[in-house]
Order: structure tokens, then sequence, then C-alpha cells
């Protein structure tokens, strides 16, 4: 009888096929967009699978007692001895312990088995960000359980989410306009060749409005609600029938709750300093782009993403400062985690990538 050879034995005899089937099972790979808003998570092969907002509400004490959408109905509403938090501002972690508690807690929301593990994390970080910075969400991310932690430049796993081929000799812009940052890159052969970070993204657009209530109609609204007057009727040029909507807040000068009709036009003007940061920026970023690729963005356009992308006519301001064509992503809140989670399913194809 012939000898049988490893590749003629029965695979249950593969000691190869015994590690990855048994001990793979006993670890979770996951993708954490980290974002000043929102904090999104990406499981190997099953997409995002977690989006909640980056909020963490804590007690007296300092133990967590909400994470994500329960600490974010408790904002601005919490008595003396419960403190929501935000632990990220500007687009980077402004306070270390407490997103460590963030991540640890929304990774238990997702990953309830006892017996399993965070073997890979990949985390994504602006591109303007310290290396100081970097470290950081680095130990974060590890002491938050995970074995291996990957860092990858929020623009490019952007690109990634869009569906651009990154490591091709082509340009890519992307303009990713989150809550804390507005992310501009250019990107090529698989780095980026020139970037620029502007802390101004959708908080400060809700910081506007309520400082434009404050100042117009002596009303006094809260972030939620400033927030909710940007997504309701805000626009970044004129529609061609305008919105309006009732806002409700405290009267400066009387102490009273009041209603305050507000349109669209109002929302224009309280926000239109920070939208023209955004082309600024914008603008320079073009200026700095070497010549064949420049060429490569006329053909090609700027790729826009980012939860403050939904702002009504936002693409159509930049084309018409830019006479570039804009491509808006399909799922602006999820194209940097869609990103990180094709990453994640082909470490090696993306290793260039990573960090």
């Amino acid at each position: 009888m012939a000898n049988l050879t490893l590749k003629d034995k029965p695979a249950k005899f593969s000691k190869k096929r015994g590690k990855n089937g048994m001990f793979n099972a006993l670890y979770t790979d996951i993708a954490v967009d980290l974002g000043t808003a929102n904090t999104l998570i990406c499981e190997k092969n099953k997409g995002v699978i977690l989006n909640e907002p980056s909020v963490v509400a804590l007690n007296s004490t300092g133990k967590v007692v909400a994470v994500g959408h329960e600490a974010r109905l408790m904002h601005e509403k919490t008595h003396k001895n419960i403190r929501t938090v935000s632990p990220l501002k500007g687009g980077v972690i402004a306070d270390f312990d407490i997103a460590e508690l963030m991540i640890r807690e929304l990774v238990k929301k997702i990953n309830q088995k006892w017996y399993s593990k965070i073997r890979r994390m990949i985390v994504c970080v602006p591109s303007g960000i310290t290396d100081v910075e970097r470290g950081a969400v680095r130990d974060s991310a590890s002491n938050a359980g995970a074995k291996e932690v990957y860092i990858v430049d929020e623009t490019i796993a952007a690109a990634v989410g869009m569906g651009a081929d990154v490591n091709e000799p082509v340009g890519n812009m992307i303009v990713d306009v989150g809550g804390g940052t507005t992310e501009i890159a250019i990107i090529s052969l698989g780095g980026i060749v020139y970037s620029s970070s502007v802390r101004i993204g959708g908080d400060k657009l809700n910081e506007d409005i309520v400082n434009y209530f404050r100042r117009k109609f002596n009303l006094l609204i809260g972030e939620r609600t400033g927030e909710q007057v940007k997504i309701e009727v805000g626009s970044a040029t004129k529609l061609d029938k305008e919105l309006e909507m009732l806002a409700k807040g405290r009267d400066i000068v009387k102490g009273v709750p009041k209603n305050q009709r507000v349109t669209s036009e109002d929302v224009r003007e309280a926000i239109s300093e920070s939208v023209n940061t955004y082309l600024e920026a914008i603008t320079k970023s073009l200026e700095q782009t070497p010549p064949e690729l420049s060429a490569d963005i006329i053909d090609r356009g700027i790729m826009l993403t980012g939860g403050g992308a939904l702002l009504r006519n936002l693409d159509k301001l930049i084309t018409e400062s830019t006479n570039l064509p804009v491509h808006m992503a399909e799922s602006p809140l999820t194209t940097v985690a869609e990103g990180m989670g094709m990453i994640l399913g082909d470490l090696e194809g993306y290793r260039n990538l990573i960090s």
C-alpha cells in the first residue's frame, strides 16, 4: 500500500487546518473608524456592524453608565451625578482614558462571546495628527484589548471605500468632511502626495448655528438642536425652495422657553464663514498639486465624503468654486469604515497603506 503524503491525507490531519479552523474562531478582526461625532466598527467579512455616537456617560465615581446612543440621549440632560463626555475633539483623542473606555465598551456590544478576543484592530486617524497623537491612538486600541493594532490614514481609507485604486500611479483627490476635521488629500501610488487637515467640521457648523441664534434671536439653544437645524434646513447655496422649521430654546432676555422660526437662509448666513474655510483649504490643496496629478484630477474630479458632505448643495458649491466635477460617496457616513473593512479583508494587499 502506497504511503500517503501530507497532500493526500484527509484535511483533519492538516495542522494548518487545525490552527486556522479551531483557533481562528477564538479571535475577531475589526476596523474602528474613531470619529469625533460617531464611531463605526467593521468586522472582517461582515461590513459595518456598529455605528454609534462617540459619547460616554460617566457617574460621579468615573464608572461608565452608558456609551453610544444611550449616552447621546443623556447629553445636556444630566444631573450633577452624571456627566457626558466626548473623548475626541477636532478629530483627535482629547481624553485618552475615556477614549479607551469607550472603545472597550463599544467592542463589547459587537463581541458578545465570552471566549472571543480581538486579534487585529485597524484604527483610522486624520493625516494631520502628530506622531505623539498617533502613538496615543495605538496605545488606546491596544489597552482596549487588541493584540495587534494597525493605523491607516483616514483619507486613504475613504479613497478605498469609494472604489479608487489607490496603488495606481493616478491622482485621486479626497475631501472628507467629518465631525471635527475636514481632511483633504491627493493620493497616488499608495501614498499621500499632499494633505491638509482643517480642524473645522460638522461640529463647528453646529456651534455656528448656536451662536447665530444667540446673537440674532436672543435665543439659547443646545448643541443637539443646532445639529437638528443644520440637518433639517441647512444648505451651502441657495435652494430652489427655501426651507424653514421651528426651533425650541430659552429666551435669553425673559428667561422663558420660546419657539423660533428659522429658515435655510438664516442657516447659510450662520455657517458661511466655516463653509468658506472648506473652500479655501480645497483651493490651496489644488495649488499644491503636481501638474501631472492635476491633469488626473481634472479628468477624475474630487471625491467628497464624510457626514459633513450631506450638507445640501455642498458638492455644487465646490464645483462652482473649482470648476471641477465632484463625486459624492453613496454613503458618506460609512465610506471610511467600509474602506477600512476592505483593507482588513486583504491586509497583505494593502500592507503598504498601514503602519
